[in-house]
């Protein structure tokens, strides 16, 4: 795990991101790897935008995970600047190994670079594992999350 590296994601790295994202069951019933020109766009929107950041984590040149991390300006807590993760995705040989942990580490390492005061996440109300992994790293369920799909 000594070699680790959380860096920005490439454009040709995109296949490998999804298969990931889509390696749950959850995540399957999602992503379609079928047709990459959806998630090529939106990967060429997330690399214009400075607020926004898709990582990968590399282990000894293999893509063992992803996340991605916006920065969100607020007014709210005395104009407070948030970051927010999502899409965290392990690589399925890789998990309970370290990788997750290290990767929102790093990533909190970014936010606070950021100037962030806070960050936040969502995971899925079925995902009972995630839930423990977030609090271990000191993530508190403070908050009820809704969405509404419009698609």
């Amino acid at each position: 795990m000594s070699g680790l590296v959380l860096r920005d994601a490439r454009r040709d790295e995109v296949t490998a991101i999804v298969r990931m994202l889509a390696d749950d069951a959850l995540g399957a019933a999602r992503e379609r790897l079928d047709d990459p020109q959806p998630y090529l766009a939106a990967f060429d929107r997330i690399a214009q935008d400075a607020n926004n950041r898709l990582l990968v984590a590399e282990q000894d040149g293999e893509l063992v995970g992803t996340l991605q991390l916006t920065v969100l300006h607020g007014l709210s807590r005395r104009g407070a600047t948030r970051a927010l993760i999502e899409a965290v995705r392990v690589a399925a040989p890789w998990r309970g190994k370290g990788v997750g942990r290290r990767m929102i580490e790093g990533a909190i390492e970014i936010a606070r670079a950021e100037g962030c005061a806070m960050v936040q996440l969502t995971s899925d109300k079925s995902r009972s594992d995630a839930h423990r992994f977030y609090e271990s790293l000191g993530f508190v369920a403070s908050h009820e999350g809704m969405k509404l799909a419009l698609r």
